[in-house]
């Protein structure tokens, strides 16, 4: 075989390793390309000369693609066909909003980053090619695990209906009821009971997370208002504050995001902004950004306790 010839045969060749990763996240394992005619050290020397980088040991990802979270479940998963992508995982490729990302697994074995939890077929999915958990028996393992924030964080982005970058709103992924029925399948599992306590506080009308630990603190502290509430304008129309005590005429407003993105969507929440100051029911407006939550939920709390206390003028000392 010439020169030129057997070139040809290796392109053939690093062509079908190229497309054989493109149909598994980016990722391909030197297992597979050996089935395809390749040698390990030809192989790693090819790829290192074109730039895939390695995800873990006898795992690459294809060039200019990140070698994160997701490849990581890709290269594992390849290696051990049985694992099944779970927890914080799963919430990741499903497109849960969550605070925290690592990678987790359900198997029969168990092992390091691998839960050993009983799972029925009907309760395992694909999802961009990956087998993964369910939606539903995501959150599920979310609750009984904990903690307990991070889980509604999780469960309340997956009920509602939330903002999807310029594409507008997503709807929801799952019911509460599905969440409800899955807890109770497990109801064996350790963390079940409290799985179902936590399962009560959740609210599918949270609008992002910085709202749902917002409600979490407030809660804890004794505060009680009511999310979403409708409160009408002049006009017949209505406005649904992110939280409203109704006793105090007092709405508190919570920024999702660190930045509205463009102008249009500063002027309309300047309109609303506008709208509940008109609104007859509304005395007060306290609005907090997604720093105060996070970060500041102690004068987050005190600010709002101190706003729902009654004037001097309530009690007759007004001068």
């Amino acid at each position: 075989m010439n020169m030129s010839a057997k070139r040809c045969g290796e392109s053939r060749k690093f062509a079908a390793v190229a497309a054989l990763a493109e149909e598994q996240g980016g990722v391909v394992a030197l297992s597979q390309a050996e089935r395809l005619g390749w040698s390990r050290g030809a192989l790693r020397r090819r790829l290192r000369k074109e730039g895939w980088q390695p995800v873990r040991p006898g795992a690459y990802a294809t060039p200019g693609r990140p070698a994160g979270l997701v490849a990581h479940l890709w290269a594992r998963q390849l290696a051990r066909p049985e694992l099944v992508v779970s927890h914080w995982s799963a919430a990741l490729v499903h497109g849960i909003e969550r605070r925290v990302e690592r990678p987790e697994f359900i198997a029969r074995a168990g092992g390091r980053e691998v839960h050993r939890l009983p799972l029925r077929p009907d309760e395992v999915t694909l999802r961009a090619g990956l087998a993964v958990t369910t939606v539903p028996r995501t959150l599920a393992d979310l609750l009984r695990a904990g903690p307990r924030d991070d889980a509604l964080v999780a469960v309340e982005s997956a009920v509602s209906r939330r903002p999807d970058g310029e594409r507008g709103t997503r709807g929801p992924l799952t019911v509460l009821d599905a969440v409800r029925d899955a807890v109770g399948d497990g109801a064996g599992m350790r963390g079940a009971r409290r799985a179902l306590d936590w399962l009560a506080l959740a609210d599918e009308r949270a609008g992002s997370p910085a709202e749902t630990i917002a409600r979490l603190r407030m809660n804890d502290a004794g505060l009680h208002p009511e999310p979403q509430a409708e409160l009408p304008l002049s006009g017949g129309r209505r406005v649904y504050p992110d939280f409203f005590f109704r006793d105090r005429g007092l709405v508190v407003e919570i920024e999702g995001y660190a930045w509205h993105g463009d102008r249009a969507r500063h002027q309309r929440d300047v309109a609303r902004y506008n709208e509940l100051t008109r609104c007859p029911a509304v005395r007060r407006v306290l609005r907090f950004t997604a720093d105060d939550v996070f970060h500041r939920p102690v004068s987050l709390v005190r600010t709002v306790r101190r706003a729902l206390e009654p004037s001097p003028a309530a009690w007759g000392l007004a001068s």
